[in-house]
């Protein structure tokens, strides 16, 4: 594809992005709140929205077709299974919310660290979160740097698309925090439904429609149909790729967060609804992505070209080649911001919060803002590895934040869970993921989250059996909960 279509895509949606953002601008931020949570005061359609593009990002389109290509079917019951994993969200979205808005918290690792009453766990969740979370960053640059890099043939380079996507992320969410990144998002999400699946029916029409397509797929690719087909989706790796998948939405910080941002528990109801929809058909276009490319290039050095492939192929027409690389570019963006904001946020209340004297809001803010392209920076520098398999490391980053779960359940239902508890899973079970993954060892054959989550989750209950739970704090966040939610008749 000639490189001008793609340089006067960016160019347009930079302006459209940047102006929009500008126009959320409402005021001057002058606490954490404001500017890292919306004001606590977003609307389900546009919480919805952002949710999306948070979360689908160049995951989908990149990763997931280039999981579909590489192993087949299985790649939809994988993220079938993220989406009932929202179940979570119904269970565990209204009690986020009830404790944030009452005691003002506003990071994940803020909360944690106040049900446990340790400043310790606080600084410890927040570390992990950035230490795991800065790869799953990085996979989204490195997303946007492959996509136009294919999609020019090298006329455009990986570290070009790197560091536009770098930059882009960093100045969205400097212009006004949350509120713009949340706009944005909206904005980014609709365009990369829209496109991507305008496209992906004209690339099955020029394959000879759907009878022709799946037909195709059952003579030329009998082998992607079936689980394990092809041989790559066995047990181990369907259960390592999935479990991560599984409690995405309360164990990754930047998307648990969102649940702070709510106007009211209504408009939670209605975000998950959106999203759910949003999910099941940006789900199902991602994956017949990765068949049509395999039917057309069935041959590629990398997985992960499926859709920069099919993207410049003949099949689709540039210009919405272009649109949807540009959507493509939007999601991963999104993710980034988003990521940038939580990462900082984090960083301004629990680590530099704790370290200060006295919180004050001004400075934490500052600390917070000034981080960002520190952050973005770390993420763009890893990206530049430029590792293999997008969707396999985006699950990799993911595992390592499931250590994270036993002590967000505890916080919610368990009164002898302890700080001391706390800090040794996160501190084991991340220890052990990280050494499992920088070693590539797989014990009996199981993934590293496999055994992280295992390992936290014995070491939280063991420990909290030999050390004293926090009774008053334990007391005042659990006792308010339960009057809270009987009040509003919440399961």
């Amino acid at each position: 594809m000639n490189e001008i279509y793609v340089w006067w895509g960016i160019a347009i949606y930079l302006v459209a992005s940047l102006l929009i953002a500008w126009l959320a601008r409402t005021g001057k931020s002058e606490s954490l709140s404001d500017y890292f949570l919306a004001r606590r005061s977003l609307g389900g359609v546009v919480a919805a929205l952002s949710y999306s593009a948070t979360t689908y990002s160049a995951f989908m389109l990149v990763g997931l077709a280039g999981l579909t290509y590489q192993g087949g079917i299985g790649a939809l019951g994988f993220e079938f299974i993220y989406l009932s994993g929202m179940v979570l969200v119904v269970f565990f979205g209204p009690r986020f919310w009830l404790v944030g808005k009452t005691f003002g918290y506003v990071t994940p690792s803020e909360l944690l660290g106040d049900r446990y009453g340790s400043r310790a766990v606080a600084v410890v969740t927040a570390v992990a979160s950035c230490l795991f979370l800065i790869p799953y960053c990085a996979v989204q640059l490195a997303g946007v740097g492959l996509l136009m890099e294919g999609m020019t043939k090298g006329a455009i380079s990986f570290t070009t698309g790197a560091v536009i996507a770098t930059l882009t992320a960093v100045l969205l969410a400097w212009i006004a925090g949350m509120r713009s990144v949340a706009w944005t998002d909206a904005f980014q999400s609709l365009v990369m439904i829209l496109t991507a699946t305008l496209v992906v029916l004209i690339v099955i029409q020029g394959l000879g429609g759907f009878g022709a397509f799946f037909s195709s797929l059952e003579r030329k690719q009998p082998d992607l149909l079936s689980v394990p087909g092809n041989g790559f989706f066995t047990f181990p790796v369907f259960l390592g790729l999935t479990l991560p998948w599984f409690f995405f939405s309360i164990s990754n910080p930047q998307v648990s967060q969102r649940l702070f941002m709510l106007k009211n528990l209504r408009e939670l109801r209605r975000m998950l609804l959106i999203f759910l929809g949003f999910g099941f058909i940006y789900t199902l276009v991602s994956v017949l992505w990765g068949f049509s490319a395999r039917l057309h290039f069935p041959d590629l050095a990398s997985a992960d070209l499926a859709t920069p492939s099919l993207l410049a192929s003949s099949l689709v027409p540039p210009f919405l080649g272009v649109v949807v690389m540009v959507g493509i570019m939007a999601a991963a963006v999104s993710t980034v911001d988003s990521i940038l904001l939580t990462l900082s946020s984090l960083v301004a209340r629990d680590l530099y919060g704790s370290l200060a004297k006295q919180k004050k809001s001004a400075r934490e803010l500052w600390a917070g803002k000034l981080v960002i392209p520190v952050i973005a920076l770390l993420a763009y520098l890893f990206a530049s590895l430029k590792l293999n398999l997008i969707a396999i490391l985006a699950v990799s980053s993911s595992a390592g934040l499931l250590v994270m779960i036993p002590a967000i359940f505890g916080a919610f239902f368990w009164k002898g869970g302890t700080a001391s508890g706390v800090l040794s899973s996160v501190i084991g079970g991340g220890g052990l993921v990280i050494l499992l993954e920088w070693s590539a060892w797989k014990p009996l054959g199981q993934a590293s989250g496999v055994w992280g989550l295992l390992t936290s989750l014995l070491l939280f209950i063991g420990v909290s059996q030999f050390t004293s739970p926090p009774k008053r704090e334990a007391d005042r966040f659990l006792d308010y909960l339960r009057d809270a939610l009987k009040e509003r008749k919440v399961w």
